[in-house]
């Protein structure tokens, strides 16, 4: 299903997620929440005096020189991504774009096979980041749309209210986990439904019976009453029978005894006077709620003063709740490579998730800190690191500049070299990483490429992207 994790649980880095999540081993997560920036041209500061005091950030993108090499590096190796970023009609969503797509790969890479990511946004790029997640993980690993109304109404502008988010969740393996999750009934429904009431509770009436008549026993009459005269057959629920009979297997039972049953249990009804048709009795307390759905409207924003930190894109605990409940299970990895003021790490460990995040903010570990303390009163051990993770899922590497890499380089680069993209002959290629190791670039040949010496020289231990630029020219990448 995966690799080991190379991080220990309960761990939170401080800076750029990029270089950590390409140390991280591959297939090392269960789930994936992120809530990244919207491209929403604003910035954000908490307030003087919140818990979240001093985490700023700022959302607002431009094409810069190294954003347009990234597009080049995509370009090559993956060209539906490129034509995806390129649908983009101002530079500053294919700046945002691009940002986004060199992440979204490195998730793919770290997520389980049967894991899944939802990527919480707004409509300002929700458009274009379905597309692009649609290119990273494939059409068919998209599951849902999933509407999260944030506030109660918005108005002052010429149009309708924006009171809404949206989450895009995917899982690309073909069995994913999925537990059912209920959300609980509307008040409105069950004052409708649960109008009848006895010593027991409030209770509604469901049918016995199914469509279509049965030679079988589940057509045959029962206490005087033939379910075949109304074109119809019993139709025992085995849940409510297994319900009132736990740890009895009643799997084996014929059907006129599971309806004794059922009546014994007190949850049969029978109409007054002759010719009634018996009705199951189904009491409010049994009921789970409504499986999930693609529209949350009973989650409303952060309101609790004990939850609030003052963060300014903070999101409530009760939909992180849900979606860890809904995608993975008791001691998975739950990571959050935008974790902000650690929503998500706190949910996690509510649930006996394991947990890892990554923030650009020094703030979220002192965050994540006082929450989980304040929400379980314990005090428990945070590794906060600030370097790259060393990957341990490579199996056993070659020194990088060993000649067995030199050989297959310059078969792949057919001699030319992956800078000014003159040929030499082998003496005069170096091999060179690609993504430097202090960004988070490993030894793997898939990480490497020949270099002509004077190219080798002018790039220096920075990224390739340094290097084109200078160069001023279209490379023929291998890698992102």
């Amino acid at each position: 299903m995966g690799s080991e994790a190379n991080f220990a649980n309960k761990t939170i880095w401080t800076r750029d997620n990029l270089p950590v999540m390409r140390g991280m081993n591959s297939g090392s997560v269960d789930l994936i929440y992120l809530d990244p920036p919207f491209n929403s041209k604003a910035d954000y500061a908490a307030p003087i005096g919140s818990e979240a005091e001093g985490a700023v950030f700022k959302d607002t993108w431009s094409l810069s020189d190294i954003n347009e090499i990234w597009l080049d590096l995509i370009e090559h190796k993956h060209p539906d991504l490129h034509k995806v970023i390129m649908a983009a009609l101002t530079n500053s969503d294919k700046s945002y774009l691009i940002y986004m797509a060199v992440r979204l790969l490195e998730m793919r890479r770290i997520l389980k096979s049967d894991g899944s990511i939802y990527l919480h946004c707004d409509p300002t790029m929700s458009h274009y980041l379905k597309l692009l997640m649609d290119a990273v993980f494939g059409r068919g690993a998209f599951k849902n749309e999933i509407i999260w109304k944030r506030t109660g109404s918005h108005s002052g502008a010429k149009r309708w209210g924006p009171v809404h988010d949206t989450l895009l969740f995917y899982a690309p393996g073909e069995a994913y986990i999925w537990n059912e999750v209920y959300q609980p009934y509307e008040q409105s429904y069950l004052d409708d439904s649960y109008r009848y009431e006895d010593g027991r509770g409030r209770y509604r009436f469901t049918e016995l019976t199914g469509a279509g008549t049965s030679a079988g026993e589940s057509g045959m009459p029962w206490r005087g009453v033939d379910p075949t005269e109304l074109g119809r057959h019993w139709a025992v629920p085995m849940a409510s029978l297994a319900a009132a009979y736990p740890g009895k297997d009643l799997s084996g039972l014929p059907v006129l005894e599971r309806l004794e049953l059922l009546d014994k249990a007190g949850l049969v009804h029978w109409p007054k006077g002759e010719g009634g048709i018996p009705r199951q009795k189904r009491y409010m307390d049994e009921a789970p709620g409504v499986r999930l759905q693609d529209m949350c409207t009973d989650i409303k924003p952060v309101g609790t003063r004990k939850e609030r930190t003052g963060y300014p894109t903070q999101k409530p605990l009760a939909l992180l709740e849900r979606i860890i409940k809904a995608s993975s299970n008791e001691g998975d990895m739950v990571f959050d490579p935008f974790c902000g003021c650690a929503t998500t790490l706190v949910a996690a460990d509510r649930l006996q998730r394991g947990w890892a995040g990554i923030d650009i903010s020094e703030k979220a570990v002192e965050l994540v800190q006082v929450r989980i303390k304040q929400d379980q009163g314990l005090f428990q051990e945070i590794v906060a690191r600030t370097d790259i993770p060393k990957r341990t899922d490579l199996g056993k590497v070659p020194k990088y500049n060993s000649t067995e890499n030199k050989t297959a380089l310059y078969g792949e680069q057919e001699g030319y070299c992956n800078g000014c993209q003159q040929h030499f002959e082998a003496r005069h290629l170096e091999v060179d990483h690609i993504i430097t190791r202090a960004d988070g670039g490993t030894d793997h040949i898939g990480n490497l490429q020949l270099l002509c010496g004077n190219c080798n020289r002018v790039k220096g231990r920075r990224g390739q992207e340094y290097l084109i630029k200078r160069l001023n020219a279209r490379p023929r990448y291998r890698y992102v």
